[in-house]
């Protein structure tokens, strides 16, 4: 459009130079010069208006007057000549765009006549290390700044106010200067609008011809060039507002616009366009409230239908999803390769569900779902495998939340291109997969080690990050379980990183499976069930270069080699019945593995009811040798399996805690299967001792549940119910009369549902309890209020008249100036009474005069420490706090003066489990400990031991609430040790660290650096040589604690702590000088 003629316009080019032109350009961008007073009452719009003449007329004046411009000005006309749009109006901005124009095109010819002409010569092989020669059209770094401030020139007065409303984003809402153009560009003036924008966009899509122009033009102005050609090619036009004398773009020309936005957009940066199509799009409406403006108009519908069009052909380019992820999140401030906000952009959710809703909607340029799939799918497995951290941790996300939308939307489509493709590593090698002839060589490679990485990644970031169990995410692993469960099992033999990744999906996977299909997979991963799938028997694991493993043929087994194979084969399996534990000790809290443990049972009981002499042959005149051999081959398989199954049973009885049963339906069928197994027994007539113990134990257990041991509702007694026919049938068969007795009385108990219960089930849990518990330290039963009561009264007073509570308060008569001995029997009696006195004042006035008499050492008070304490204790669980504080002051007091006989009971009631003691007892018991450890002082050495490990293992405790107190206790006693604290210090300090880095509540993480700054305060100058092992290990955890912590308070409380540091070594390393004489006295 703004080409030149050969030969005249090569001889110009050939004496212009870019350095005129820049100066050129200059001049129009020069600010205006004031106009004195007068300039202070002109307005914006004037003063803009003024600048721009005055900018065209000193252009003007040096081309006439300057002979060096003369060249230049030739240029200028000759192409201004061939230009084919008007530049002379009334309307000063058009005019001042034109000449910019003009300048930009006399620019771009330049620069590439100069870049024809340039001949860099051969490079200097002397001197490799110099640096080519750069082109003559190289633009230096305030050149390109030049160029950048006219561009903005242009697209402001020459595009921005030519867009229709809701196209593109308006100028008065970019900046101040774009609201004064807005109202300064006059449309009514020839030519008109339209033609002033097609003249515009032409011209700089003309100078983007040249490469680092098109840069600048397309870096900064790509969404208002896209917008112009937007409008003038695919806006409607509405022809009943046409007068004859008005411009309108020709078809031809609407035709060249649509042809250039599209070269533009395949020409840019993929992200950059996708970007600039969503701004271009919009969002919804906005809602405008009082007193404010709309910020700008929603696109109108064909410019959206537009966008929306375009954005496909992006999405279906090839890379097109990775172009779309990237400009939707560099978008959103995560930057080209991650940006500074990546991590925030990562953690938005709702953005990657939107990125995911886009690329699992079929765009309507795609002929089916299924070719759209088709063409997406590869490119979002493709976003897995990012190998920048920060960007990958956002595809990553993307991608999973796509494999999720997609598998939930279109499932067929999902699992033919999504999981196929990214199970294929796994299924090539299962043994219902034919291996073909060329890969059938031994030693070649099946499935490489980056496949197979890539592969269990995928499978993890899929499934276990996105923890979505779809149907048909389960029905495509479930195939393949066999072989990740054998790679599990080669990986737990050496190191691997990959191990870890297998364990979780393992166990994702049982947890999610129905119990019956997860059971059945258990089964083919011990090797019980054949028809589960697994590896193929030609295929086996090999460990890889970089640490992976990778998967290839086996090699032949030679003659000689078949004592050592049948030894690889059944040291293989006793590992992976091994490892079949380690990963059920995982699944013990969800039930699975008590499941499990049942199905073993159960095959136990198969076992003894088979009749071995099926087996058996009768006569072996009339069988042929291959007979013959089938018959030996299913008798070996048969005690092989019998063989396995004990095997297990064995291994999850050593593995499995005496929590494997979560329920009372899989403690019923464990003993269902104890009492079916031994009515086998009993058939075959090969009763054991065993057998007969575990049978009395299994009874057991059902005598405790009915016992009272756990609370029965209905439902339990109906699951109970499937015992009754083998109950019957024991009691009715079994050749032992007490079995036989205790079978038929838990029958008629369960019958009856506990309303009838005999001696002989009470006496069988007494029993069973006693063999789990043989020192009975079994906690007994709580009392009521009123046992308490007939307990203290009668236990340790005279028989006293019944004591009526009253409705007002009551107090023991006793003072305060009371001595010891002084304190009667009557007083002692009423101040024991009023410690469970319903009234709060009473009680509460009871236990400080207790508490009182302790601390003057009364001889009658001192005589019945037991009885005190269990008031005290008792009192303890009162919520009021009058109450309750005075029963901490009591139990602190009393074990001040017996620390050893009190403080262990104190410490075991600390330690234990929730269930025990609510959460709020635990705390007032740590409250006491505190209390102990502040009145032993330095007799606190004695008890180290005990404190700090029953802090330690309070640490660990699943109550946050509790691991922050425990740790705020063991600042307070680390603080008190001092030198004391011995080689104790590294499990505090491991502890510490342990606690800062991984827990997940902020209060605990606080606590453990508050416990730091306690022992740098408490130690103070001693700190360097108590805690000289440890002393490097906390200023690390300090400043890790300082850099990464979220929490302002953790990052307060290092800060702190690392001042208190800084002062000890200060003082270590620089201690203060003392004025003293040192007097030695020679013998």
């Amino acid at each position: 459009m703004a080409a030149v003629t050969q030969a005249p316009g090569s001889r110009v080019l050939e004496k212009c130079g870019l350095e005129q032109i820049l100066e050129a350009l200059k001049l129009l961008l020069s600010p205006g010069e004031g106009s004195g007073s007068n300039s202070l009452q002109s307005t914006k719009h004037d003063i803009l208006l003024a600048t721009l003449k005055s900018n065209l007329s000193a252009l003007e004046d040096k081309f006439l007057k300057d002979p060096h411009w003369k060249i230049l000005k030739l240029l200028r006309d000759e192409i201004a000549n061939e230009a084919e749009w008007p530049q002379d109006s009334v309307d000063v901005t058009w005019r001042f765009t034109s000449q910019t124009l003009l300048l930009l095109l006399c620019l771009k010819e330049t620069m590439l006549c100069l870049a024809a002409d340039f001949n860099p010569g051969k490079p200097n092989p002397k001197t490799p290390e110099t640096a080519p020669a750069l082109s003559p059209d190289t633009l230096s770094i305030s050149q390109q700044k030049t160029v950048q401030s006219v561009l903005q020139f242009v697209v402001t007065l020459g595009v921005c106010p030519y867009l229709a409303p809701g196209v593109g984003v308006p100028l008065r809402f970019r900046t101040e200067f774009g609201a004064v153009v807005q109202d300064v560009v006059c449309l009514s003036t020839a030519p008109s609008a339209t033609r002033r924008l097609y003249t515009s966009c032409r011209a700089l899509l003309s100078v983007a011809q040249h490469a680092s122009l098109g840069s600048l033009v397309f870096c900064r102005h790509l969404g208002d060039i896209a917008a112009g050609l937007c409008q003038l090619g695919f806006c409607p036009s509405k022809r009943s507002s046409l007068s004859p004398e008005e411009e309108v773009l020709t078809e031809e020309e609407r035709a060249l616009s649509r042809k250039a936005l599209r070269d533009i957009l395949d020409q840019v940066y993929q992200p950059l366009a996708v970007r600039e199509l969503l701004i271009l799009q919009g969002g919804p409406p906005q809602s405008c409230s009082e007193g404010k403006m709309q910020v700008r108009c929603r696109a109108p519908a064909w410019l959206r239908r537009l966008c929306g069009q375009l954005l496909s052909e992006r999405l279906m380019r090839p890379s097109g999803v990775q172009a779309v992820v990237r400009g939707i999140l560099e978008g959103a401030g995560a930057g080209a390769a991650g940006g500074s906000d990546a991590e925030a952009t990562a953690a938005d959710w709702k953005k990657c569900d939107l990125i995911a809703k886009i690329l699992a909607s079929c765009p309507q340029q795609s002929l089916s779902p299924e070719d759209y799939y088709r063409d997406i799918c590869p490119q979002i497995l493709d976003l897995f495998h990012f190998q920048d951290k920060l960007a990958a941790r956002q595809f990553q996300r993307v991608a999973t939340t796509t494999f999720l939308t997609m598998s939930r939307e279109q499932p067929q489509l999902a699992a033919k291109y999504l999981l196929q493709p990214m199970l294929a590593p796994l299924h090539r090698c299962l043994n219902t997969a034919e291996i073909p002839e060329s890969d059938m060589v031994p030693g070649t490679i099946l499935v490489t080690e980056e496949q197979l990485s890539r592969c269990i990644e995928d499978i993890y970031k899929v499934y276990v990050v996105g923890n979505e169990p779809l149907p048909v995410l389960v029905d495509s692993l479930l195939p393949v379980l066999g072989v990740l469960f054998s790679l599990y099992c080669f990986t737990k033999q050496s190191v691997s990183h990959i191990r870890s990744l297998c364990q979780e999906i393992l166990l994702w996977i049982l947890g999610r499976l129905e119990r019956n299909k997860a059971v059945a997979s258990l089964k083919g991963f011990a090797g019980l069930d054949k028809s589960v799938p697994s590896l193929h028997s030609l295929c086996h694991f090999r460990a890889a270069p970089q640490g992976g493993v990778m998967i290839t043929i086996k090699e032949a087994v030679c003659d000689e080699d078949e004592d050592e194979a049948l030894y690889q084969r059944v040291s293989s399996e006793q590992c992976r019945v091994e490892h079949l534990g380690g990963l059920l000790s995982h699944c013990q809290e969800c039930g699975l593995a008590g499941d499990f443990f049942i199905f073993c049972l159960k095959e136990l009981t198969h076992m003894a009811v088979e009749n071995e002499t099926e087996f058996k042959m009768k006569s072996f005149s009339n069988k042929s040798l291959l007979e013959l051999e089938q018959h030996q081959t299913l008798l070996v398989e048969g005690q092989e399996r019998k063989l396995l199954v004990l095997q297990l049973v064995a291994l999850l009885c050593e593995r499995m805690s005496e929590q494997i049963f979560t329920n009372i339906t899989q403690v019923v069928d464990f003993v269902a299967a104890t009492l079916q197994r031994a009515c086998a027994s009993l058939a075959h007539q090969a009763e054991s001792t065993v057998e007969s113990q575990t049978l009395s134990m299994s009874m057991g257990l059902v005598a405790v549940m009915l016992g009272g041991a756990i609370q029965l509702k209905s439902s339990d007694f109906a699951v109970l119910k499937q015992l009754l026919p083998l109950l019957e049938k024991v009691s009715s068969t079994y050749p032992d009369p007490v079995i036989q007795e205790l079978a038929a009385d838990l029958r008629i108990t369960i019958s009856t549902h506990g309303a009838f219960s005999t001696e002989t089930v009470s006496v069988a849990a007494q029993s069973t309890l006693n063999k789990k518990d043989p020192e009975g330290k079994r906690e007994e039963q709580q009392q009521t209020s009123y046992e308490r009561y007939s307990d203290v009264s009668h236990g340790h007073l005279e028989p006293q008249q019944s004591h009526v509570a009253s409705h007002e308060v009551r107090e023991p008569s006793t003072t305060a100036k009371q001595k010891s001995g002084s304190v009667t029997t009557e007083e002692l009696q009423e101040a024991l009474l009023s410690a469970y006195d319903p009234q709060i004042p009473t009680r509460a006035a009871a236990l400080r005069t207790l508490s009182r008499w302790i601390e003057q050492r009364e001889a009658k008070i001192l005589g019945m420490q037991e009885k005190l304490l269990k008031i005290f204790l008792e009192n303890l669980e009162h919520e009021d706090t009058f109450v309750y504080l005075s029963a901490i002051q009591g139990v602190a007091l009393l074990s001040d003066v017996y620390p050893e006989k009190i403080l262990p009971g104190l410490l075991a009631q600390y330690d234990s489990s929730k269930d025990r003691h609510t959460p709020e007892t635990r705390m007032k018991v740590g409250e006491i400990l505190m209390r102990i450890v502040r009145a032993l002082g330095d007799m606190v050495s004695k008890y180290r031991e005990p404190l700090i490990h029953t802090f330690l293992r309070g640490a660990r405790d699943p109550d946050s609430a509790h691991r922050a107190s425990s740790l705020s206790n063991l600042g307070e006693l680390c603080q008190r040790l001092h030198f004391m604290l011995g080689s104790v210090v590294h499990e505090v300090t491991a502890c510490l660290i342990a606690v800062a880095k991984t827990d997940h509540e902020v209060q605990v993480r606080r606590a453990a650096i508050h416990v730091i700054v306690l022992l740098l305060r408490g130690l103070s100058q001693k700190a360097t040589e108590v805690l000289r092992d440890v002393l490097k290990d906390l200023y690390h955890l300090l400043k890790h604690v300082v850099c990464l912590e979220p929490d302002d308070v953790a990052r307060l409380h290092a800060q702190l702590a690392l001042e208190e540091l800084d002062e000890i070594m200060r003082n270590f390393l620089f201690p203060p000088p003392k004025l003293e004489k040192k007097i030695t006295v020679l013998p």
